[in-house]
């Protein structure tokens, strides 16, 4: 069975980008395009993994990350942020994000590190 990845971002072409990079892997996807959406969707589908920008209007992706982990601590979140935000990716790790990507990212970074959180159990 395929695993399910939920795609957040506020950028539509960052969604796509990493769309594409996994569907042709198989993986089934789901968008949404700030925190909130992320939250409710993340509620409604449960998808194996969250792909979770850190800088988003409406609620950032470290809030997010904190409401979806609230709410299932199993929840398998992989973080996507900038360059330049370190400080904000070590917060996410310390709330329960399992790794991060660095934009822009190679396709087989994102492959790799997505198979991994895929396989790690969640702490």
């Amino acid at each position: 069975m395929s695993s399910t990845v939920l795609v957040v971002d506020d950028a539509a072409f960052m969604r796509m980008m990493i769309r594409d990079i996994l569907a042709k892997e198989g993986y089934v996807i789901h968008e949404a395009v700030n925190g909130r959406d992320a939250v409710d969707k993340y509620e409604e589908i449960h998808p194996d993994l969250v792909t979770l920008d850190i800088t988003m209007p409406e609620m950032n992706g470290l809030d997010a990350l904190r409401l979806i982990r609230d709410g299932d601590p199993q929840a398998r979140v992989l973080m996507v942020s900038a360059m330049g935000q370190q400080k904000m990716i070590v917060e996410a790790l310390e709330a329960g994000a399992m790794d991060f990507l660095v934009k822009p990212f190679q396709p087989t970074k994102v492959l790799e590190t997505v198979k991994k959180c895929l396989q790690t159990t969640p702490h």
